[in-house]
């Protein structure tokens, strides 16, 4: 999968105001947030990236991002809770602050298995967004310390819901994520940070219809979207992916 950021996508809007943009990915892996590191690195931006990951493949595209990135730094290590506090307040300010903070989060179908009660499967929602959320609020005021009129993106998918309880999961998870966004967004407007978000479609987005986030290249064409000048006049938003999970982002 990593191997995909070696050639370029042919079309793609390129925004030369991201050019020396210091830019904070959290989450990546070699299966999640490739071609999202592809197009900041392509557009010459400053990188940190953090992964959980020590595997050949993730040292093989920190390298690849390394050939077109202003400059990269890349942190190994978990984030959970206070850890993400801690990574947020200092390694992720590498570049003595931010203006782009994208954090990936990644469900896998084997931590929803067995959550059979609407508290388990409200436990794991809480589990999962809270580490995005800390970091969040963390980069959010480090924004307004030093006036930066800044984009958080916090990204979760998962793979296309295979039961019942897997769409009632995405639902939930949703509903969670749009209400964190919202009001994280309220919160920040008037410091011209803007906060939005991309989460599983659940069966009510499904139903409306409208535009959807399919692959890794439709995440990061978004992402290098609101990160640019067309894009600073959108916030609080939840953009729709499915199956983005599974083709990478």
């Amino acid at each position: 999968m990593y191997m995909s950021v070696i050639t370029h996508a042919p079309g793609v809007p390129v925004y030369a105001e991201l050019a020396g943009a210091r830019v904070l990915l959290t989450g990546v892996s070699p299966t999640s947030g490739v071609d999202l590191a592809r197009g900041f690195a392509d557009h010459k931006c400053r990188l940190v990236l953090q992964t959980a990951s020590d595997a050949p493949e993730m040292t093989a595209l920190a390298a690849l991002m390394a050939e077109t990135a202003s400059d990269m730094h890349v942190f190994t290590q978990q984030l959970d809770g206070n850890e993400a506090v801690r990574f947020a307040q200092g390694p992720a300010q590498r570049f003595g602050g931010l203006d782009v903070a994208i954090n990936l989060v990644t469900v896998d179908a084997a931590r929803i298995a067995g959550r059979t009660t609407l508290e388990a499967i409200e436990d794991l929602v809480s589990e999962l967004l809270l580490p995005a959320t800390l970091m969040t609020r963390v980069i959010a005021n480090r924004m307004r310390l030093t006036m930066t009129e800044g984009l958080i993106l916090n990204v979760v998918t998962m793979a296309p819901a295979q039961n019942d309880a897997e769409v009632a999961f995405a639902g939930i998870l949703r509903t969670a994520l749009a209400t964190i966004t919202r009001r994280e967004a309220e919160s920040w407007a008037d410091k011209t940070i803007r906060i939005n978000a991309i989460g599983p479609r659940g069966l009510l987005e499904a139903a409306q219809g409208g535009a959807c986030l399919t692959t890794g290249p439709d995440i990061a064409a978004l992402a290098l979207y609101l990160a640019s000048r067309k894009g600073r006049q959108l916030t609080g938003h939840v953009f729709d992916a499915y199956g983005a999970a599974c083709a990478g982002c």
